[in-house]
């Protein structure tokens, strides 16, 4: 080979490790494209499984239809789908940040998955971090969804997208530390449990889907103060009157968030 040709033979290699291309770069990858990949990976697991599909994106939508046929007085509005449709997407963030969560989570507890991810370059913090990012991923495509349909049915939102997504975080916050306090103290049967019973009574009783106002007088002041009526009030503030940022439910909200995050913190078990 002529020094012409081996010269040329270089310039490629040269061009092609600069494109990117197949030249070998040897390297950790950096920590946030090693959460942001198991971030996707955890939303990948939990839209293949039937059970989280179902409890993710066919019950509330059910519900939401469901809502349309009862009476104006149940939601203390008319037309319900105005009413309804907040309240819904409040129960989809319950069934995905706590309730799919924690049952996630106590089994991958079970079976050792949490304490080897924990050993590995992603770290514990970053596997919590991750599991955040893939729970506001599902959020994202079940509030898309659930936007859908209410349209489809003649929902009208009244204020702000951007004072919704707010309370949507701190729901989300709020429902994460619950869920992990369950899935990181009890048994994995018993988080299944708990976390699908919890779930029932807060669609029921919750404050949720109907306002706390509209159940008994001996019931409301005390659902009230949950995160659930905070998440589901907050939203219809917003999305059905017409409000600036709910303070008072995000103070409710960001209570049980520091309440729940600090007894997570102390009783936690990795294994």
């Amino acid at each position: 080979m002529s020094a012409q040709d081996m010269s040329a033979q270089d310039t490629r290699r040269q061009g092609i490790h600069a494109a990117g291309g197949l030249a070998p770069r040897p390297g950790a990858a950096s920590r946030w494209r090693v959460i942001a990949t198991q971030a996707l990976n955890e939303v990948g697991m939990a839209l293949r499984n039937g059970e989280q599909l179902l409890l993710t994106l066919v019950i509330p939508v059910v519900v939401l239809i469901g809502m349309t046929h009862l009476p104006n007085d149940v939601v203390g509005h008319s037309p319900v789908i105005d009413a309804a449709a907040p309240g819904v997407i409040a129960l989809a963030i319950i069934s995905t940040a706590f309730t799919g969560q924690a049952i996630s989570t106590g089994f991958e507890r079970r079976y050792g998955v949490l304490r080897l991810l924990g050993s590995t370059p992603l770290g514990r913090s970053g596997l919590l971090v991750a599991k955040t990012f893939g729970v506001l991923l599902i959020e994202a495509v079940q509030i898309a969804l659930l936007s859908v349909v209410a349209l489809v049915l003649g929902w009208q939102s009244a204020g702000s997208w951007l004072a919704a997504l707010v309370v949507v975080v701190f729901g989300t916050a709020a429902f994460s530390s619950l869920g992990l306090l369950l899935a990181g103290t009890l048994r994995a049967e018993g988080t299944l449990a708990v976390a699908n019973g919890v779930y029932l009574l807060l669609l029921a009783l919750g404050g949720v889907v109907v306002p706390a106002s509209r159940l008994p007088g001996f019931l409301a002041p005390v659902v009230s103060l949950l995160p659930s009526s905070a998440l589901g009030d907050g939203l219809r503030d917003v999305l059905l009157h017409g409000q600036g940022l709910p303070l008072h439910s995000l103070a409710i909200l960001t209570a049980w968030t520091l309440l729940a995050g600090a007894l997570t913190a102390r009783t936690f078990r990795w294994s």
